[in-house]
């Protein structure tokens, strides 16, 4: 096998010497036959440095001959392997000759004297072989090996089944390297019957094409014509048997997704040939665009786009207006469904790897506006977002700018090609016109427009500014006649522009507005890069917004007479328009003046409003009529007379209004705006106006209509699609869906009510049709009543419809507006983040808190969607990220104390009386944070910190950072943190938990010291085992702060730990015997927790008593005590350890045997018996006099089943075996599962070794008499007892019953396998 086999493989020379050397240089091939690569090239590496340090003959000839047996390994990762780490041994070793390694490979793998079975792994070594010697780099240099491997993989190609077309590739990849003298002398020869068959197959055409190309002086037109009989390869005769090579190529690489490289070295022969027209005109376009194939048809497109390098201007054009072409774009439009293989993604990268290479701006030029005029129905295929524009040079980027502009201005749908798909032409009615294809095309070109400036990386501030002029003129005005003034009004359109276009240019505008506000600064110069730096964007290089020469531009377009506005001005909204380019024009003055970030803001809003008034009048006029009053009042020289006076609002708030209202807009960019706008204005932020935010977040506002909105989501969904998809369906689905919804919602009585009132409008009807009379009333109505009475029935039921409909489309609408209202307030999320970003030191963050904890709660109460979901999340992060855990708090709180300090008690309170710890988390954190706020501030009030100070008046700076309480009230706050521990350590049920206060001690150590106490007392008078074992828990973490001692004397803390311990000894006394897993989890924290106390006591010396401690610490070591738990029992004795105390070694008792027999009784196969055992069948003859089984005065052992207590000091100390393997004369009698043994003075003989060998026998013979061992061995459970004592004979029972289970003959064979030992 090629397979490594270890030492079998010995050297030629002496097959033992390599392998004695050691296993290390083994394991070279081992490593090299490794799946994976990096490890098989670290093996391949290590075994060349081992060759060339050792530089033994003997090593070098065992490489190289398991390196060869490996190339024809079965695994497929192995054979590389080999084949590399031949390469590199013949490239690093150039004594080692080439000929006798091909020579070796051939014997090796021997296809012609190779098994069949085997046939596959000797072609793959021969294979395999001569890949070797290839990439070794010297198997073009020695000619005779090269002659010999050329002809070896002509052999190989015949095992196309195995090998498929690795020979050729291998083959061509050769001839590559291979020099033209070479070639001509060597291999011309024995290639010269594949090249002269080349149209017979695709590897033969390959190879020839290859050869053409690297050896033109060999292969001339006149010795081609002798060898091919024909001149060229690309001619009209050799057409239909090139395309069929082509299709062939094709399909067998269909499943790489690559262009066969056939077909590519085919298209060089031709443009070498001057045949490319014939070749693609004939052979590509006229017949393999006919095979309606997949994998063809992908060629085709393949080698378009690798075509593109290597073609000139005028066969670009030819390619990209012909069928190819054509056919690409079906494909495109064709393959829109998201299972289908779409190519156009291939494509954009072979013409982006085009215009990256190609330095040709006329041949750039073609290709971008080749593709650009593929169009469906006048809408071109590429892609109007595609990013290959970045490739263009600047002189081309503005021509195609330019182009573009001409054909949105005049589209000449002539130079188009245009096609449509095989649907579009059954449905052609009135579609199929040329100004349908018109309005399509121009779409395209204003998306396109809009994205170079997106896109494009060399772009100019001029080049941005014209498409920008351009989109917005062609957005909102059209010109009346040319004029020269104004650029885009110089052409006029040759078709006139419909509103349609209108529209779809205006929705791109203000994406294109959207990419100038988040442009970065163009230009080289010096304050361009400036502005770069401090990250500036949507200015130009000398500062100017984008938006403010856009409304510059619409100012001249507007008082020009030449051109006229898609949607004119009234006289109010030209007068508002006039204000507030009047009020930008103030604003620039104050610009380098104070509050700049002020300035900016409303120079910003007032150019986007501005902007938008083209867009919608109406709507825009209110909003920009605020703004403007609110900028005079915002910038007033005059000073501020009323600011008692609350009824009319500031600046601020009039701000924040618009603000709010202009998040609830649709625009991406009104609302990045708002946003911006409202940073910049944060610092000037008053109370009223955040409390106008706040508001809107208030969970509890319009709670009637929102009560009214709660509904099934699930069941609306479903009615909604459903009405989509059969708007005039049938009357019951639609009843019976709100009968759904109805009852989903809960509002019961209501239905009754509707119910009742369709029930008695119906009875009239009926009456009044006598149809609820006797039998004879029914015989008394006519036709013409009966149909009149159908009349009013129907028409009941019509106008009942209608009610249902109504209220579910009302229903419909309120669950529309519940989700409009929830994205409105995620969005103002966002202003309330920027502000606690920004404006962390401001005090209105404190009026922040109590909303956002409103949100958090209402959200968690209530039965939420997913966007209810996203609206908690981001809620949650904001208040846990921007407020609770940021390092920036207010320094100003002196006048604000009393004000937080009830704060912090109200914020407690309502964490200790929720209901859900979820909550009362977030309430208990912004206690903390409040805290953290209050200890951070210095107070007036130095006296604050005295007693603590005068206390440690020696600590470091670090100790006495916090030793300071800053402002807060330790006394009010000690209170208020008090109760709540005091409430969460005996009220049964509570919200608080451990992990709150720990994080409370752990960030403020100033508050261990004053509620420690309360942590002690609760260690017993906790309300249940839980809370008693918190106690615990939060004593031990408070204890192991090291801050708490700066707190605390010397006495203080000595007398802590021992009121610790007196508490603790008091909680263990109350520790059952029976223990349920409370009790069990109490005691284990009380033990860890006295562990450290112990720990503490003895390192620091401290003078505590623990006699107390010790009586209840022995008493709690009973059998009984802990039960089965492994923990409690560490725990106890990692205590006990303190006190001295050791943990006795663990004694083998009676019970054990008991436990296994029960063990052996539950197992009912496989089990190994007593007599079975190693221990049992090594019991021997001994000598006579001191045995292995007596003791040192000659006595016999005592045996293992001694009763507990019972055992001899010399037993106890490990001086004697507990199990000695002696005869015990004392057969007596079994008292609780233990034997009771006699003095064992009798010495154990030989003799009476064989007779209970015999008895045993005997035993075994009378085996099935004996059916009530199980019963006997279960009564009196068998210990270990040496042979023919009864323990023995009751184990041995034991396994009689349980082989009595499976079977006669098993029983029997068992028996006669038992082995009996002597020594």
């Amino acid at each position: 096998m090629a397979e490594p086999e270890g030492p079998g493989a010995g050297a030629v020379a002496d097959p033992r010497g390599v392998l004695r050397q050691g296993r290390a240089f083994l394991d070279f091939f081992w490593d090299i036959a490794k799946p994976e690569q990096e490890v098989r090239l670290a093996a391949t590496e290590n075994l060349l440095r081992h060759l060339r340090e050792g530089r033994k003959d003997d090593e070098l000839r065992y490489t190289l001959k398991r390196l060869v047996e490996g190339l024809g390994a079965t695994r497929e990762a192995a054979r590389p392997g080999f084949s590399l780490a031949l390469a590199q041994v013949l490239q690093a070793f150039e004594e080692i000759s080439m000929c006798s390694v091909l020579e070796q490979i051939k014997e090796k793998h021997n296809l012609e004297k190779v098994k069949k079975k085997l046939v596959r792994n000797a072609a793959f070594g021969n294979f395999f072989g001569v890949m070797a010697l290839f990439q070794s780099g010297r198997l073009v240099k020695d000619q005779k090996a090269l002659l010999e491997s050329i002809q070896l993989l002509q052999q190989l190609a015949h095992h196309q089944a195995h090998l498929r077309d690795l020979p050729r590739k291998t083959l061509i990849d050769i001839m590559s390297e291979v020099p033209e003298t070479v070639f001509e002398e060597v291999l011309f020869d024995i290639l010269q019957s594949d090249l002269a068959s080349a149209l017979t197959s695709p590897e033969n055409l390959h190879l020839l094409l290859v050869a053409i190309q690297k050896f033109p002086g060999v292969l001339k037109p006149k010795n081609l014509k002798k060898l091919f009989g024909s001149s060229t390869v690309v001619n009209e005769e050799n057409i239909p048997r090139l395309v069929e090579l082509l299709q062939s190529a094709a399909k067998s690489e269909k499943k790489d997704k690559k262009l066969p490289g056939l077909v590519f070295d085919l298209l060089q022969v031709s443009l070498k040939e001057d045949a490319f027209e014939l070749f693609w005109n004939e052979g590509v376009e006229n017949r393999l665009l006919k095979e309606k194939s997949g994998p063809v048809s992908y060629m085709c497109y393949r080698l378009l786009g690798s075509a593109l390098p290597l073609l000139s201007l005028d066969q670009l054009q030819m390619v990209l207006k012909g069928k190819v072409m054509q056919h690409y774009g079906e494909h495109v439009v064709t393959t829109q469904l998201p299972d289908r293989f779409k190519f156009a993604p291939e494509m954009e990268e072979y013409v982006d790897e085009f215009l990256n290479s190609c330095d040709d701006p006329e041949r750039q030029l073609a290709v971008i506006i080749g593709f650009s005029t593929l169009t469906n129905q006048g809408f071109p295929v590429f892609s109007s977002s595609s990013k290959v524009v970045r490739h263009l040079q600047p002189v081309v980027l503005q021509k195609y700018i330019d182009w573009l502009k001409d054909m949105f201005l005049r589209p000449d749908l002539d130079c188009c090609l245009d096609f449509s798909s095989n649907r579009q032409k059954q449905n052609h009615g009135n579609v199929n016109t040329a100004q349908h294809k018109i309005s399509r095309l121009r779409k395209w070109i204003i998306h396109r427009l809009a994205n170079i400036v997106e896109n494009a990386v060399k772009k100019e501030e001029s080049l941005v500014m014209d498409i920008s002029r351009f989109c917005f003129f062609h957005a909102f005005f059209e010109a009346k006649k040319k004029t020269a003034q104004i650029r885009e009004a110089s052409v006029l359109p040759s078709e006139p522009i419909d509103q349609q276009a209108h529209s779809a240019t205006e929705n791109y505008f203000f994406g294109l507005l959207q990419t100038l506000n988040t442009l970065t600064v163009l230009g080289d110069t010096a304050k361009a890069a400036a502005l770069r730096e401090k990250h500036i964007h949507g200015v130009t290089a000398d500062g100017k917004l984008w938006i403010f020469l856009l409304v510059e531009y619409a100012d001249k377009l507007l008082s020009s007479e030449h051109v006229k506005a898609v949607k004119p001005f009234t006289k109010g909204e030209r007068d508002a328009w006039e204000r507030t380019l009047q009020a930008v024009k103030n604003l620039q003055k104050k610009e380098n003046k104070s509050d700049s970030a002020k300035v900016v803001a409303f120079q910003q809003l007032l150019l986007l409003m501005a902007i938008h008034l083209f867009k919608n009048h109406s709507e825009t006029m209110d909003v920009l009529s605020d703004l403007l009053n609110c900028t005079e009042k915002a910038f007033s020289k005059e000073p501020k007379k009323k600011k008692s006076d609350n009824t009319e609002p500031g600046w601020v708030e009039v701000m924040v209004e618009i603000l709010l209202s202009l998040l609830a807009q649709p625009s991406l960019l009104i609302r990045r705006i708002s946003k911006s706008v409202f940073v910049r204005i944060c610092p000037n932020l008053t109370k009223r106006g955040l409390q106008l935010i706040l508001d809107v977040l208030d969970p509890y506002q319009e709670q009637d209509e929102e009560s009214a909105v709660v509904v099934m989501e699930e069941s609306e969904k479903k009615i909604k699609s459903a009405q989509d998809m059969d708007e005039e369906g049938s009357a019951d689905s639609s009843d019976e869906g709100d009968t759904e919804e109805e009852n989903d919602s809960g509002d019961e009585e209501e239905n009754e009510e509707v119910d009742d009132n369709f029930r008695s409008q119906l009875m009239n009807v009926l009456q009044a049709g006598n149809a609820l009379g006797g039998d004879e009333s029914d015989e008394e109505l006519d036709d013409e009543a009966m149909m009149a009475l159908d009349k009013n029935i129907s028409a009941l039921f019509v106008e009942q419809q209608k009610r249902i409909q109504a209220k579910k489309d009302e229903k419909d609408r309120m669950r529309k507006e519940k989700i409009l209202r929830r994205d409105f307030k995620i969005k103002v999320l966002d202003l309330i983040e920027a502000f606690l970003t920004k404006q962390s030191e401001n005090p209105l963050v404190f009026d922040i808190i109590e909303p956002l904890l409103r949100v958090i709660e209402q959200c968690m109460s209530s039965d939420s969607d997913k966007q209810e979901v996203d609206f908690l999340q981001k809620t949650a992060n904001i208040f846990r990220n921007s407020l609770c855990r940021t390092k920036q708090y207010c320094k100003r709180v002196d006048a604000l104390q009393e004000d937080l300090h009830a704060f912090v008690e109200r914020l407690v309170k309502k964490a200790s009386k929720h209901t859900t710890s979820s909550v009362a988390l977030y309430y208990f954190s912004a206690s903390l944070y409040l805290l953290r706020v209050l200890k951070g501030n210095v107070s007036d009030k130095s006296s604050t910190s005295a007693p603590l100070a005068q206390t440690q008046s020696n600590t470091t700076p670090q100790a006495c950072q916090l030793l300071s309480t800053g402002c807060l009230d330790m006394e009010r706050v000690t209170a208020i943190y008090r109760q709540a521990l005091t409430q969460f350590l005996t009220k049964r049920k509570s919200a608080l938990t451990c992990s709150m206060f720990h994080d409370l001690f752990k960030r403020f150590p100033i508050m261990c010291k004053p509620l420690v106490d309360t942590l002690v007392k609760s260690i017993t008078a906790g309300a249940r085992q839980h809370q008693q074992t918190q106690a615990c828990l939060l004593l031990q973490k408070v204890l192991l702060l090291h801050e708490l001692k700066l707190f605390m004397t010397r006495e203080e803390w000595e007398e802590l730990i021992k009121e610790s311990i007196s508490q603790v000894t008091e909680s263990l006394k109350m520790a059952g015997k029976c223990m349920v897993k409370a009790d069990k989890e109490k005691v284990a924290k009380n033990l860890e927790l006295l562990n450290f106390l112990l720990k503490t006591v003895k390192e620091q010396k401290l003078n505590v008593k623990l006699m107390d401690l010790e009586k209840v610490l022995v008493a709690l070591n009973q059998p009984e005590g802990f039960g089965n738990s492994a923990r409690l029992d560490s725990l106890y004795w990692n205590v006990m350890l303190w006190l001295d105390y050791k943990k006795p070694k663990k004694e083998k008792t009676a019970n054990k045997p008991v436990q296994e027999t029960e063990s052996l009784k539950r197992k009912k196969k496989g089990f190994l018996p007593e007599t079975k055992k190693r221990k049992n069948r090594k019991k021997g003859i001994q000598e006579s006099g001191a045995g292995p089984g007596t003791g040192e005065d000659g006595d016999p052992a005592a045996s293992e089943e001694q009763a507990l207590g019972t055992e001899t000091p010399k037993q106890k100390k490990g001086l004697m075996p507990g199990g000695s393997k002696h005869k015990n004369q004392n057969r007596g009698v079994k008292e609780n599962g233990l034997a009771m043994v006699g003095n064992g003075e009798e010495a154990v003989n030989g003799g009476d070794a064989v007779a209970d060998k015999k008895k045993k026998k005997k035993k075994m013979r009378n085996r099935k008499r004996k059916g009530n061992t199980g019963n006997e061995a279960e009564q009196a459970p068998a210990a270990k007892k040496a042979k023919g004592t009864i323990g023995q004979e009751t184990q041995q029972k034991q396994g009689q019953a349980n082989q009595q289970k499976q079977g006669k003959a098993k029983k029997k064979r068992k028996v006669k396998k038992t082995p009996v030992l002597q020594e």
